[in-house]
């Protein structure tokens, strides 16, 4: 059978996690790798169209009560939004839009947002940081 090495910390917080679960520290492992196996199969793919040009990602975020659809563009990263009020906009990076979206609905507090966090990717709710260098 396969081992690993950790160190005493990592095997503490192991039998701990194992024990509340009710699982052996080798299941709770399995577990954890099933899990990262699981959320990297299902990242979403960015496909290409037959030109070789990068097809676009529908994408959305909420903020405020108020959810924005838009459109990703892999490789230049530009965000069309598509919905709402900025609908038509285009930005030059995910940062730019999500900046733009919080400044239209909260004017008086920072827009500075991580736009790669900030947005989602329909269908799968992950998190458009997740296509960020593919």
């Amino acid at each position: 059978m396969p081992t690993i090495e950790i160190d005493e910390d990592t095997d503490s917080y192991l039998a701990f996690a194992a024990g509340i679960a009710g699982l052996t520290k080798g299941q709770v492992v399995a577990r954890l790798v099933n899990e990262v196996r699981a959320r990297a199969e299902s990242r979403p793919e960015a496909p290409e169209d037959p030109s070789g040009e990068p097809s676009t990602v529908r994408i959305y975020a909420d903020y405020a009560g108020h959810r924005t659809h838009a459109s990703f563009v892999p490789g230049p990263g530009r965000i069309e939004i598509t919905s709402g009020p900025l609908a038509g906009k285009v930005y030059k990076t995910p940062s730019q839009a999500a900046r733009e979206i919080v400044k239209h609905y909260n004017p008086d507090v920072s827009p500075h947002r991580n736009g790669w966090s900030f947005f989602l990717i329909s269908g799968t709710a992950a998190p458009l940081q997740t296509l960020r260098h593919r």
